[in-house]
């Protein structure tokens, strides 16, 4: 596997525990998202990324 076809690896820290909206609240991915991760394509894995970065971001200007 060359370089460009490398799978994104998983955003995953080891610390899952879900919030009341299903979101992991160590990697902010939902439950649908962290199950459908293994099959993703990279252009959904970075879709993916993407939505778990804009949650981390809310929660965090939330506790502001």
């Amino acid at each position: 596997m060359s370089s460009d076809t490398k799978k994104i690896e998983s955003p995953c820290i080891r610390n899952c525990c879900l919030d009341e909206n299903d979101i992991c609240l160590g990697c902010f991915r939902s439950v649908s998202e962290i199950t459908d991760w293994g099959q993703a394509s990279n252009k959904r894995r970075n879709v993916i990324l993407l939505n778990a970065k804009k949650r981390a971001e809310d929660k965090s200007r939330l506790r502001s």
